[in-house]
């Protein structure tokens, strides 16, 4: 694989790509009307990710009250689109990186679509825990699938905003979800039926305009098909010089393929290990915390006279989101990851030591820790695609993304656990902890790929 030149993490540590002198007529091409409809065409599965967890967590307490089941299955219900999306991320991760990326990544939201459908007929948990592991491997396929074929297709210039813009679709789903589902739910009955069953409409949508996706040319030129990726090229509209440029990165179907364990070898551990950590250590607190987000309210006191206030941390939520768009486009990855853990642990650590403070310090502080959470997670889409060479992107993003729901999931099941049996205070230590273990392996082992030329 080709080398990258020493981090500034101080560590040495295999680029996705070559020096400079490999970029291609593909990294540098003018941003095009292909590139924005892929991307607009992944924002679905990051749209529905936040809505799917959105309406969960407003239904639950209505589900729970008239399904009759207690906090052990609604910890389940909480976490079960967590766990699907392991499962499809790393299965349809490893299957891209050898079958290709297109073909599952045109029709994986079928699969969201009829079980979300199939969520209004649910009439016991065990019935609706099956549906939801469904949709979140779904959403996992497209979480593997979507960032790689953005960042293979997109020019590097762009890449950063595209693909950090794909999280801003997570909050706005998200956000969504929250204001629509209380409208829903406040209507009484099994209203909820209709509020898990409104994602498959739009689903069915994507399904429909992700026909006639092209195949990737870096993954048709990785697997030595250059006539075929040329012929993708010049169907988009790409100039001669792009076409023959293609010829500068044939001496990958050349080369030994990489095989998937590699993600654990000498070359790469290190980014594996970083990727898997500083993801996880962002999303579990973000996850356990949103998923029971009124809980959390109630545990430091807002919320129960004011029912304001958790929509305007919806707000902030949206608005951090907006403003990670500008921090991943004037800092670099590493710096921006290292700071928002900082600021981060810094938020959230006082209401840990003193969650007896008054509102007026630990309302103000959570609203810092919403919008710096929020900002930050946009670098989820960014880096794992470009920590990783073409013939172990999608597994490497699918693996990446899949351990990350592997901890939400069990951050999810446990949190109504745990403010139940141990309380608040140990709960929010705990939460902080995970930020300090993601601060320590950014500072260890972060590299810097901002601007990189895609192998």
């Amino acid at each position: 694989m080709p080398q990258s030149k020493t981090s500034s993490s101080g560590s040495e540590n295999p680029g996705p790509s070559g020096s400079d002198e490999a970029a291609t007529a593909f990294d540098d091409a003018p941003l095009n009307r292909f590139h924005l409809r892929i991307t607009a065409l992944t924002f679905c599965a990051n749209y529905s990710d936040g809505y799917e967890l959105g309406i969960i967590s407003i239904a639950l307490p209505l589900i729970a009250q008239q399904l009759g089941f207690g906090s052990v299955w609604e910890g389940l219900l909480g976490a079960a689109a967590l766990i699907g999306i392991f499962l499809g991320s790393v299965v349809v991760g490893w299957g891209a990186d050898r079958i290709g990326r297109q073909r599952l990544y045109t029709y994986n939201f079928l699969l969201i679509s009829v079980a979300s459908a199939a969520e209004f007929f649910v009439t016991g948990p065990t019935q609706l825990f099956v549906l939801r592991l469904l949709i979140g491997i779904g959403i996992g396929a497209d979480y593997a699938l979507g960032p790689t074929l953005v960042a293979e297709f997109v020019p590097r210039r762009y890449r950063g905003g595209l693909l950090a813009s794909l999280t801003v679709m997570w909050t706005v789903g998200y956000v969504v979800a929250f204001f629509l589902g209380n409208w829903v739910v406040g209507l009484g009955g099994e209203a909820w039926r209709w509020l898990l069953a409104s994602s498959s409409l739009p689903a069915l949508a994507v399904v429909l305009l992700r026909l006639g996706v092209p195949e990737s040319p870096r993954w048709l030129v990785a697997r030595g098909h250059l006539e075929q990726a040329r012929a993708v090229v010049r169907r988009l509209g790409g100039k001669e010089d792009a076409v023959a440029s293609l010829a500068r990165i044939a001496h990958a179907a050349d080369r030994p393929r990489a095989r998937y364990r590699d993600l654990f070898g000498p070359e790469y551990w290190r980014r594996t290990a970083f990727g898997v950590i500083f993801y996880n250590a962002q999303v579990v607190p973000y996850f356990a915390i949103y998923t029971f987000l009124p809980l959390v309210l109630a545990k430091i006191g807002v919320g129960e006279e004011d029912t304001t206030s958790d929509g305007i941390l919806n707000l902030f939520l949206l608005g951090g989101s907006v403003a990670g768009l500008w921090f991943v486009a004037k800092m670099t990855r590493r710096g921006l990851t290292i700071w928002s853990f900082v600021v981060l642990i810094a938020a959230l650590a006082p209401m840990a030591v003193w969650p007896d403070a008054p509102k007026a310090l630990l309302f103000p502080l959570f609203l810092v820790f919403t919008f710096t959470m929020s900002a930050a997670v946009n670098l989820d889409q960014v880096y794992p695609a470009e920590l990783f060479p073409t013939d172990l992107r999608s597994s490497g993003v699918g693996l990446l993304n899949g351990m990350s729901r592997i901890g939400s999931a069990i951050g999810t099941f446990l949190l109504p656990l745990s403010l139940d049996h141990i309380g608040f205070s140990p709960t929010m230590l705990a939460l902080t902890v995970v930020l300090a273990i993601g601060l320590a392996a950014s500072v260890a082992w972060a590299p810097e790929t901002k601007n990189v030329a895609l192998d």
